[in-house]
């Protein structure tokens, strides 16, 4: 019990770094929500999940190729840049979702939350130096059921952040006045921008290096 309570602690941990699905879940919560946010986090965690099964399974070796590395951070960069923009530009909206509500389908955020994840490089890194690694050693001294039940916990401590953020963001639009939720939709945009630039430059080293 004591080692799947580690595996979910160790889920949260992983999650909490600030990152584009934070700062996603963050504007999306100011916005439309509780549900909006935790869609972005849901959607990010079916990303992790199909690389978990890519690392499972022997496959994430594929996406080491140059070409899809650089592919990966330039898809990666028109995603978290174009999502940054459109939340700067819509910061002055953020009264008028307060009043009736985000016309944003939750399918939507969902798969927002799921492309920036899902074509993030340092997803790739991590699962395959993180969680490969505990793969690893698990393999090595637990049975495959208890192997499962150890990456299920690492998926619950996920969305237990994931529930977390959402619930945090939720409660701040409803607490903090206008203003400092347009400033913090815009502080949220910019760091979306930043991630999407940092992307573009490891895209650019990448192909130049080719």
């Amino acid at each position: 019990m004591n080692i799947f309570v580690g595996y979910i602690f160790l889920g949260l941990s992983l999650s909490a770094p600030l990152g584009p699905i934070n700062a996603a879940q963050l504007d999306k919560g100011l916005r439309g929500g509780f549900l909006h946010a935790w869609a972005v986090g849901l959607g990010a965690v079916a990303a992790d999940i199909i690389y978990m099964l890519l690392v499972y399974f022997g496959m994430i070796h594929l996406l080491a190729a140059p070409f899809v590395k650089a592919f990966l951070w330039l898809f990666g960069f028109f995603v978290l840049v174009y999502t940054g923009v459109e939340s700067i530009r819509n910061a002055g909206s953020i009264p008028e979702a307060q009043m009736r509500g985000t016309g944003t389908p939750l399918s939507r955020s969902f798969i927002s939350g799921f492309l920036m994840s899902l074509f993030n490089p340092l997803s790739i890194l991590f699962w395959l130096g993180i969680y490969g690694s505990i793969l690893a050693k698990a393999a090595s001294e637990y049975p495959m059921q208890q192997l499962l039940l150890y990456s299920g916990a690492i998926v619950l401590g996920i969305l237990l952040w994931d529930v977390s953020m959402a619930a945090a963001s939720s409660i701040f639009r409803r607490l903090l006045t206008v203003r400092v939720l347009k400033g913090i939709s815009v502080l949220s945009g910019l760091s979306l921008v930043g991630f999407g630039l940092y992307f573009g430059v490891q895209a650019a080293r990448l192909l130049l290096l080719r």
